[in-house]
């Protein structure tokens, strides 16, 4: 056992790893009898690393092996060597190379990572070196609107981001599509997908709020989109923009959430004297893996796979501690479901 402060290298042994597989193999059983998968961890960041962290949100691998970590409570990324070494790249801080009101973190291709924040409401995003030394950054124009919040996290915006190395791309229906790119420097030069009929295209706020989502790149070409409110759906569009299918999320996990959709929301007011309706998510999260399978994770503890046709093909569980309701997921180098909270690693195939 690692005594404490040193850090304990995040992969077991090659005997380690093949007995967890195992056991990770043998733990995937249907669930009372219908179509349910259940998978146990099988690795992740060690209890010491984990244990830096107040409240890590992002959790992803770049293409070196290492692994980075979004810290939303202490403004924080980390990153995490393969060996174990903990390291602290960006600090809290309005000013550039820092972070204040961090929602979000992506790794791109080649290491590089981008992070959103808002220092004083204004979304702001942030491109760093894989060491942490900051190459870029830009600042949308107007004020963050929190359209999707659950609990204290606001899950639209910029915090639905996705880095290309050569592009940002984001969620921003006020610019009037459903996904949006973004140059390095911060200048809008596309944007796609119709929004969808809501039955409130009268009232601005909701339209748009049932409008946000998560925009993922399809490691095979094109892109999703995955709504996260009201009647929750996705749609694959190919590489210029053009709708390729939509697809309604259904399972009998879902039915109690759908059943339960309000037609009106209450509303809130902000620090500006600006009232929005309050609205709350039915998906939580979502990524896209190497086969161009997409992942999407509910407000209630599943995870639901869609392949390229669109179609449902597996319902999925994660336990390690208990059962998880995953904050962000994402891919491994070697295709492995990473997840928070908890940092932890899954074997899905």
């Amino acid at each position: 056992m690692a005594t404490p402060g040193t850090p304990t290298p995040p992969r077991f042994t090659t005997t380690l790893c093949l007995i967890a597989i195992v056991a990770s193999t043998a733990s995937v059983v249907a669930q009372h009898g219908r179509n349910v998968t259940v998978i146990r961890s099988t690795g992740g960041l060690p209890a010491n690393v984990v244990g830096l962290f107040r409240q890590p949100v992002a959790f992803q691998q770049s293409v070196t092996g290492d692994y980075y970590v979004l810290d939303r409570r202490e403004q924080s990324v980390y990153r995490v060597t393969p060996a174990g070494e903990v390291e602290q790249l960006v600090q809290i801080g309005p000013e550039q190379g820092r972070l204040l009101g961090a929602t979000s973190l992506h790794v791109g291709p080649t290491g590089r990572f981008v992070v959103a924040d808002a220092p004083g409401g204004r979304e702001r995003v942030q491109i760093f070196e894989a060491d942490g030394t900051p190459v870029g950054r830009f600042t949308l124009p107007g004020r963050a609107t929190p359209r999707l919040t659950l609990g204290n996290m606001v899950l639209n915006g910029i915090g639905s981001l996705h880095f290309t190395d050569r592009s940002i791309v984001m969620n921003q229906p006020e610019l009037g599509g459903l996904v949006t790119e973004f140059g390095l420097t911060g200048h809008p030069f596309r944007t796609f997908g119709f929004f969808r009929r809501t039955g409130h295209e009268d009232d601005r706020d909701v339209h748009l709020s049932l409008n946000s989502g998560i925009p993922l790149v399809d490691p095979t070409g094109g892109y999703y989109f995955v709504f996260q409110a009201g009647v929750p759906m996705f749609r694959k569009y190919d590489p210029s923009g053009a709708l390729v299918l939509e697809r309604h999320i259904e399972g009998p996990e879902l039915d109690p959430i759908i059943a339960a959709l309000p037609t009106t929301w209450p509303r809130r007011t902000d620090e500006r004297g600006r009232e929005f309706p309050v609205i709350t998510p039915t998906v939580r999260t979502a990524t896209v893996d190497r086969l161009g399978h997409l992942w999407v994770g509910l407000t209630v503890p599943v995870i639901y796979v869609y392949d390229l046709n669109g179609e449902k093909t597996r319902t999925v569980r994660l336990q390690a501690a208990g059962m998880i309701k995953p904050d962000s997921l994402s891919f491994s180098n070697t295709n492995s479901l990473l997840v928070t909270p908890g940092c932890y690693e899954f074997t899905v195939w």
